[in-house]
């Protein structure tokens, strides 16, 4: 595959453009507005059944999300390992994004009651998303020289924010007038926009399908595909061992995104339950961060271009340590507004120059590209797990 080809790496953007309405739509504003007011409505409160056993509804939902990224974290180290044995990236995030996608589509049938359903679909959901990032990000350095990973990665989560943002604001508008639909509420739209939001989803990514190629290379290993992963995986191991700046990167990204991706995901739940945020605010306030984050993806990607990737970094922490203080003394609406203008600014480039980053300092023209990003993305997910179970643990 040639490198540097604008055809290929627009491609390879549009699947963020793809998959970002499940993080808009599913994982931070219209289901988990929906989940809390439909299993309030079916159990008469904050406590919900799930196969015999109690919980608050939205410290469930928080240990589902941890249980997804838990799931991958596992996994993914072996499939990316797999991936890059069989030169076959494509096939496995194929996979990934259909089972996503169909998870998604499956939340339609999600009434309140039936409460095991969606926590189930969920998990497989966010399973489908994370796993599928494993080898999207994985050709990132394959598609591109080092020198335009920044604006590339910054052009990806632009896309992803403007098509989350238009699919939000089309199922907004049909949520807002149950009327044109023949209904007397918004409950069946809502899980209509759960059908939207995997259609679009499968849709779109047929155009990154399409045009990325796996990279022509020839590995030869004498035993058994499953095998040779996990030999792949150890031996990425001991090459990020043995590089102090990969290894003191990952550990400092664990430990931001444990709080970076707690307030991501945990937002819609709080300013619910401790704001008392009605569901057309708290989307107003994603449509914010979301339109934000597009300025802000750019915005950052500039300042690592003229300064460098690490002074834009440190200056994103301590806006977003900024940001968790000030999220501790948040009472009104109109604070939670400004505290989602501020997130979505740092938002985008916080994400974007991380991976961009991360491409940068692993071994170039390598042929383990995946094997590299899987240990990325697993820094990522345990992140995820460990701060989404404590606010759940918390709040239970």
């Amino acid at each position: 595959m040639e490198i540097n080809q604008s055809k290929t790496i627009n491609a390879w953007c549009m699947y963020d453009w793809a998959n970002s309405v499940y993080a808009i739509v599913i994982k931070s504003s219209i289901f988990p507005v929906f989940y809390n007011t439909a299993t309030q409505t079916a159990f008469d409160g904050d406590i919900v059944d799930f196969f015999g056993f109690q919980f608050v509804n939205t410290a469930l939902y928080s240990f589902a999300i941890s249980f997804s990224f838990l799931v991958v974290a596992l996994i993914s180290p072996l499939l990316s390992g797999i991936a890059d044995y069989s030169s076959n990236k494509k096939a496995f995030m194929k996979f990934f994004t259909y089972l996503g996608a169909f998870s998604c589509i499956g939340l339609f049938f999600f009434t309140g009651e039936n409460v095991e359903w969606a926590i189930i679909c969920s998990v497989f959901a966010s399973i489908g998303y994370t796993g599928s990032l494993v080898f999207y990000n994985s050709f990132l350095p394959i598609i591109a020289t080092p020198d335009r990973h920044d604006m590339i990665s910054a052009k990806g989560f632009s896309l992803g924010y403007v098509g989350s943002i238009i699919l939000l604001i089309i199922n907004l508008i049909c949520i807002s007038n149950p009327q044109w639909f023949g209904l007397e509420n918004t409950a069946l739209i809502a899980r209509f926009s759960f059908l939207t939001v995997g259609i679009w989803w499968m849709g779109f990514a047929q155009i990154t399908f399409r045009r990325l190629k796996e990279p022509n290379i020839t590995i030869n290993y004498s035993n058994s595909i499953i095998k040779s992963g996990y030999k792949e995986i150890v031996k990425v191991f001991k090459e990020v061992q043995s590089q102090p700046i990969l290894k003191y990167f990952l550990t400092s990204f664990f430990f931001y995104s444990m709080g970076v991706q707690t307030v991501m995901y945990m937002a819609a739940s709080f300013g619910s339950k401790e704001l008392n945020l009605p569901g057309n605010k708290l989307i107003l306030t994603i449509i914010i961060i979301n339109a934000v984050a597009i300025i802000g993806s750019y915005a950052f990607a500039y300042i690592s271009k003229k300064r460098t990737n690490k002074f834009a970094l440190l200056n994103m922490l301590a806006i977003w340590v900024g940001i968790c203080i000030y999220a501790y003394f948040v009472y009104t609406d109109y604070q939670f507004y400004v505290l989602a203008f501020v997130v979505g600014l740092v938002m985008g480039g916080i994400q974007s120059l991380s991976r961009s980053t991360y491409s940068k300092i692993m071994p170039q023209q390598s042929y383990d590209e995946a094997s590299y990003f899987s240990f990325y993305d697993v820094t990522e997910k345990l992140a995820v797990v460990v701060g989404t179970f404590s606010y759940g643990f918390i709040e239970q």
